[in-house]
């Protein structure tokens, strides 16, 4: 696994973006710092749609990592681990809310006020009621 960042070339629109966005951007000792591999992110970019699609699985891998973290208090020491989740929680929510809107967009559901629609129960019903 290698763990690559150039400040340089934070709009590549690949690894070195992605790790920008992301906040990955620590990767002199890899193994205590980094999170996310050159290689994962690689694939998750090349196998993504869309680059927020890209990001968000990315999120999601973070989370699931993180998720065993907890809150941990032994004599007068105290890791709060689990406080640094909260940033990658946020942007999972609000990724989600956006992509969530841009899918159904896609099939034309725009979550606003539409027009009634067209055809109803019983219009081509000609019987008369008396």
């Amino acid at each position: 696994m290698t763990f690559s960042y150039d400040p340089t070339q934070i709009n590549d629109g690949g690894l070195n973006q992605m790790r920008f966005e992301l906040g990955d951007v620590l990767v002199e000792e890899p193994e205590k710092s980094a999170y996310l591999p050159d290689e994962e992110i690689s694939a998750v970019i090349d196998g993504s749609r869309t680059w927020k699609r890209a990001k968000f699985r990315l999120i999601e891998t973070l989370l699931m990592r993180f998720s065993y973290e907890v809150t941990t208090e032994l004599h007068d020491a105290k890791w709060q681990l689990s406080d640094r989740v909260k940033f990658w929680q946020d942007l999972y929510k609000r990724l989600k809310a956006e992509l969530e809107v841009e899918e159904l967009g896609a099939f034309g559901f725009t979550g606003g006020k539409n027009r009634p629609p067209i055809f109803r129960i019983g219009m081509n019903d000609y019987r008369r009621c008396r």
